[in-house]
């Protein structure tokens, strides 16, 4: 296994600056997270506002149900039992639950925590454990509930569960039937390419998903399964008894909504000052609040001091919502700008993990954070990988790829390569003919239009028939071509496939178990003792 820094060109300059030139968005973060002084003065901060979160022992009293249900490892009471001392902090982040743990961003993303928390606990000498959040709150449900994997034939197929087009509620909430599920895990198994460890693996997706009831649960047990051993603590955004935890920190969104708004808008109106694109929706009168309403989850506005949402389903004083909140504590639930809020009242948060997007938009929630009490934890940017496997590794050399030639101009590539298997100098001498062609026959349609005028135009038209007819040739040539040299261009489509599937990186698209199954568990342990790397740099592995 041979590791190798690849950057990858793309996504949010403003989370670029952030990870390359901290100094130009300070103002827009707590704290630059390579310096010490950033991380003493984050843990300064917790220890003198233990007592403004919520409840330590109440709090791990709830994970600890959470966690025997779906992550009962040893390791993970460990975790448990540390973080109900004070002085214990965490390192969090987390994603939506997606089908079979989705792409494998969300694998690294766990990576990331883990190893931040080691680093941290190393850095600072005191007790820090990692904690996974599903998003289980989210109700994009077409956004959760598929995953893609590559099949023998080169072809990357999504496999996904259907849900109710009309639901809106949370995917924690939203019902997977046991036949869904073995049809989804058919299908899986079905497109698997044999190997010793496909049993084994298939075992186990089908062992999560016996009892579970819809995507988080089923995201979880995998989670534990994967990373229970390493102490990772698992936390549902949308367990009844962690929202009911929570109702102190919805009252207080509730009571200061109006000045939250303004916080959001004056941090948008800095973002897009200083030439940044805004990475979420920062309306001017949004409550960045949820409320569940027959089965339907709505995003509240505030009109006049009246919270409603866009249809006009609920509408209430903020006496009234208060009131809904002290009897349903599990109707409401945060959007992306009031999560962050959420998460640092409920958890000693020294880090958090988040990919480039979540950098982006968490610089939004800068003011938000005072006028919560609170202060923004220091930003980890997520661990980013592409697995370069021993076939695509062989053909790279073959052809003369670099990684930034696949990800960049891999077409051009390819095409310049087939260009030079052309032996004839086909484009060459096509054009040539037709420019000779044109010469020869546009005098002599001049000509005949003398002996009748109408023949002109007929004489045009038949030119272009025959320009066209040898355009035709040459396309059927080149196809021609394409076919002799079918076996190196399927080479070159498996290098795209694996690495850059639909035109995205490999790690946005694929399921980590479809390489569970060619490597088996033990790449994850491969995975985790690559070296410790908070640049934010994405690498390849050659394994």
């Amino acid at each position: 296994m041979n590791i190798v820094p690849e950057p990858l060109s793309g996504g949010s300059r403003l989370a670029r600056d952030y990870i390359d030139r901290f100094e130009r968005v300070s103002g827009f973060y707590g704290g630059d997270y390579r310096d010490q002084r950033s991380w003493e003065k984050r843990v300064k901060w917790l220890d003198s506002t233990e007592e403004n979160r919520i409840n330590r022992k109440a709090l791990v009293a709830s994970l600890r149900l959470y966690n025997e249900r779906y992550n009962p490892h040893k390791a993970v009471h460990q975790s448990l039992d540390l973080l109900e001392q004070d002085g214990t902090l965490v390192i969090t982040g987390g994603q939506q639950s997606g089908l079979l743990t989705g792409p494998m961003l969300v694998v690294y993303k766990a990576m990331t925590i883990i190893q931040a928390a080691r680093e941290a606990e190393q850095r600072l000498g005191r007790p820090v454990i990692p904690v996974f959040w599903i998003a289980g709150e989210d109700h994009d449900w077409d956004e959760a509930n598929h995953t893609y994997m590559l099949t023998a034939n080169l072809e990357v197929t999504k496999i996904k569960i259907d849900g109710d087009e009309d639901s809106r509620t949370s995917v924690s909430l939203t019902p997977v039937a046991q036949e869904q599920w073995k049809e989804a895990l058919d299908t899986f198994q079905n497109l698997l390419q044999d190997s010793e460890f496909k049993p084994g693996m298939m075992d186990l997706l089908r062992r999560s998903v016996e009892t579970s009831t819809g995507l988080s649960d089923a995201f979880a047990k995998l989670m534990g399964a994967l990373f229970g051993k390493y102490g990772l603590v698992l936390l549902d955004s949308a367990d009844p008894q962690l929202r009911s935890l929570e109702s102190s920190v919805f009252e207080k969104m509730i009571k200061q909504n109006e000045y939250l708004g303004h916080s959001y808008q004056l941090a948008a109106r800095d973002i897009v000052g200083l030439g940044y694109e805004l990475q979420a929706d920062v309306p001017v009168n949004g409550a960045n609040l949820f409320y569940l309403f027959e089965n339907k989850r709505l995003l509240l506005f505030r009109e006049n001091g009246i919270f409603t949402d866009r249809r006009g389903l609920v509408s209430m004083t903020e006496t009234e919502l208060l009131a809904q909140l002290e009897r349903h504590p599990e109707r409401f639930s945060n959007n992306v700008l009031t999560r962050p809020l959420m998460q640092d009242s409920l958890l000693p948060v020294l880090g958090t993990v988040l990919g480039q997007g979540e950098i982006s938009y968490w610089a939004i929630t800068r003011y938000a954070f005072a006028e919560m009490g609170l202060e923004m934890p220091l930003i980890i940017p997520r661990l980013s990988f592409t697995i370069v496997e021993h076939n695509s590794r062989k053909y790279m050399e073959k052809y003369n790829l670099t990684f930034q030639d696949i990800c960049v101009n891999l077409e051009s590539k390819r095409q310049a390569w087939l260009s030079a298997q052309d032996q004839f100098d086909l484009d060459y001498r096509f054009r040539e003919t037709k420019e000779s062609f044109n010469r020869l026959y546009e005098p002599l349609i001049q000509d005949l239009s003398r002996i009748q005028p109408g023949l002109l135009n007929l004489g045009e038209s038949n030119k272009e028939r025959i320009l066209a007819q040898m355009d035709f040739l040459l396309n059927k040539t080149k196809e021609a071509l394409k076919q002799q040299h079918h076996a190196s261009l399927r080479q070159w489509e498996l290098i795209e496939q694996s690495l850059v599937p639909l035109g995205r990186p490999q790690e946005r698209v694929y399921n980590f178990f479809y390489y569970l199954n060619r490597y088996g568990m033990s790449l994850l342990d491969d995975l985790m003792s690559i070296p410790y790397d908070n640049s934010g740099i994405h690498r390849a592995i050659y394994y």
